[in-house]
């Protein structure tokens, strides 16, 4: 739906998504790490010379993700 078709009231409230909520606060964050956060973090890992730990929950491996990304010189 493009702004033009969206009230006001739709217009005026802010959009919020889980990309914004702090991993700790995930309800899912205690789950092991998915596929593509996996295999993302080995990649940065060996570009950072940093230790790749498997065994990262999802919550952990987006912090690590985030630390490593300057590390590796790689934007967010």
């Amino acid at each position: 739906m493009s702004d033009s078709n969206k009230t006001a009231t739709e217009q005026e409230q802010p959009q919020h998504s889980n990309i914004d909520k702090d991993p700790e606060n995930w309800t899912t964050g205690d789950e092991a790490m998915t596929g593509a956060q996996k295999s993302y973090l080995q990649t940065l890992c060996e570009e950072a010379n940093e230790t790749f730990d498997p065994n990262l929950s999802k919550a952990q491996a987006s912090q690590r993700i985030d630390e490593l990304q300057s590390i590796a010189n790689r934007g967010a």
